[in-house]
């Protein structure tokens, strides 16, 4: 069975997209932290470090809760980082605090 030029061609541009893509470096599909200077941050009072809540804007705050033990974190427990669906693409810290906190069921 005969292979054409035009199939020949279709399949060494897939394959060197396929190459060049396995050589890109983890870090390039790695998603961004959330700073704490966030516009969406600031708005919700998220702090990486969840010690350093101010208590007197946030009353609600209580130093055993952060992001690793609120319903909306979506890392592991044992993660440094997590997703969290408020600030869309970008990771929380696992010791961080937002005015969002809700108990884990």
């Amino acid at each position: 069975m005969s292979t054409s030029r035009r199939t020949f061609v279709i399949q060494s541009i897939t394959g060197a997209g396929v190459l060049a893509c396995a050589a890109l470096p983890q870090a390039a599909f790695a998603q961004a932290t959330l700073a704490d200077t966030d516009p969406q941050a600031v708005a919700l009072g998220y702090k990486t470090d969840g010690t350093k809540t101010d208590t007197k804007k946030y009353p609600k705050y209580v130093a055993s809760q952060n992001c690793a033990n609120c319903a909306l974190y979506q890392g592991k427990a044992t993660d440094a980082t997590g997703g969290c669906p408020l600030f869309g693409a970008k990771k929380v810290a696992a010791k961080g605090w937002c005015s969002a906190w809700a108990k884990k069921a």
